[in-house]
């Protein structure tokens, strides 16, 4: 079975109505997992016998006439940066290799078996997601479904690539700095990044990167991520910046859509070079909304300056909080090169003062957010500047590589702002490109409703070729 030719609602009403079952969707994938992700090395972990089992387990219950679940059966991957019961959470990182097993699930995970889920592997990650190329010395690199001489994204990227190849129709993901948008848009699935604290990043261990990531599931349709995020936003008590329950099921919310009266668009947010193809797609996109009545209203700049230095301060400081205890050990010298250069020159100097100026542009940034949703209530962005390179190489802007081609998304992180994005085209080297859409703090309903609305417009039905 190709995950990729149903969508998650239409399989879980299958097992719902037993027209299948959930033993049947998990063969399908492990069987879909051993054909095809040998090229793809997405999945780094699979356990077929704990799959198999949950599954009987869940046709079970619901032989038995219990409630299983809006996500009832569905074969789900789990990023390797969270813990999922049974598993190592080795954070792509040789030095977390033997870690313990995993003895119970991170929030995420937990509320998606609840809700029917069934976990059949670990997706891959850089170590500790600290780039947009799914990489590490580990497990090696995640390539692109689309185009096998490119990568998948990162940091999510091993989930990422799991659905754009059909090996499972949903998995986690983490968006720190683009995590889920970066892979989403080039491995063509529809992406979103919830507002900070709707998922839950509590738990027994702070969260990493403090106030810059949020979790979430992905999907190839952004209808089933929303259905997913019904399942599984809401308030945790463990997490210090959870939201409350939204007040009405999201799902609902995109069931009646209608183009906003005007949105923003900004081709470099002010900084940004970007490549020409990835431009033309965007500006293709834009049409559509304009044939919807929505006024396209061009907005550059909307930083002053590229916000990257205090955000790689708060985001390095973090992975030196976790590492940087084995400095002058053998193992840091395990640690992947060019992430161990990242937290020496941004995570091991910062004084107290410098930590608070980085969260201090991060608030300047969210102010000049809130004055530009005072004229337009939504953002439009490309969602990266150019394409992936091959594993473990820069990506590109006009064919010159650039370490930069991901410098849309990270400042939304440090705003806390709803973001996704949807495919609005294919270039001629086969890869994806994603337009992103930006809410004000809180408003996910909005940018779910813009999403689906572009794609229902742009969404066709070409499968990456693998």
């Amino acid at each position: 079975m190709d995950f990729r030719l149903t969508t998650v609602a239409a399989l879980a009403a299958d097992v719902a109505a037993k027209r299948t079952s959930a033993r049947e969707l998990t063969e399908a994938a492990l069987a879909r997992i051993e054909a095809v992700n040998p090229r793809v090395n997405a999945f780094v972990a699979v356990d077929a016998e704990r799959a198999l089992a949950d599954a009987a387990a869940l046709d079970e219950r619901l032989a038995a006439g219990d409630d299983v679940g809006p996500l009832a059966g569905i074969p789900i991957g789990v990023k390797d940066l969270e813990d999922a019961a049974g598993f190592r959470t080795t954070q792509g990182s040789v030095v977390y290799a033997d870690s313990p097993i995993a003895a119970a699930d991170s929030i995420l995970v937990e509320r998606l078996k609840a809700a029917g889920c069934i976990v059949v592997g670990k997706t891959n990650t850089p170590e500790l997601g600290h780039k947009g190329d799914t990489t590490n010395p580990l497990f090696g690199a995640t390539l692109n479904p689309w185009n096998l001489g490119h990568s998948a994204g990162g940091s999510s990227g091993g989930s990422a690539a799991a659905v754009a190849a059909g090996l499972v129709p949903m998995c986690t993901g983490s968006d720190g700095g683009g995590s889920i948008r970066i892979p989403a848009s080039v491995c063509g699935l529809s992406g979103m990044k919830p507002s900070l604290g709707r998922v839950p990043m509590g738990g027994p261990n702070p969260p990493g990167w403090g106030d810059l990531s949020t979790k979430g599931p992905m999907a190839r349709r952004i209808r089933d991520v929303t259905l997913a995020l019904d399942a599984v936003v809401g308030p945790d008590p463990t997490d210090l910046r959870s939201l409350p329950m939204p007040d009405a099921s999201w799902t609902r919310s995109i069931e009646e859509l209608h183009a906003p009266h005007r949105v923003g668009w900004s081709p470099t947010l002010g900084y940004a070079d970007v490549d020409r193809e990835v431009l033309a797609a965007c500006e293709a996109a834009l049409t559509h909304l304009e044939a919807h009545g929505t006024e396209i209203v061009e907005v550059d700049p909307v930083f002053d300056k590229d916000p990257v230095m205090p955000w790689l301060t708060l985001a390095m400081a973090g992975n030196e909080r976790a590492l940087g205890h084995l400095r002058d050990t053998e193992e840091w010298e395990l640690l992947d090169v060019g992430h161990r250069a990242l937290i020496d020159a941004f995570g091991v100097k910062p004084s107290a003062a410098d930590l608070l100026g980085a969260f201090d542009a991060c608030h300047t940034a969210n102010v000049r957010l809130v004055e530009l949703f005072h004229q337009v209530p939504l953002l439009l962005t490309p969602t990266v500047a150019g394409f992936p390179g091959a594993p473990g190489a820069d990506g590109t802007v006009n064919g010159t590589p650039t370490p930069w081609w991901v410098a849309f998304t990270y400042p939304f992180n440090m705003t806390r702002s709803p973001a996704g994005t949807v495919c609005a085209g294919i270039s001629e080297n086969g890869l994806p490109i994603g337009l992103q859409v930006v809410g004000p703090q809180h408003a996910d309903v909005a940018v779910l409703r813009l999403l689906a609305l572009l794609e229902d417009d742009l969404a066709s039905d070409q499968l990456a070729p693998i």
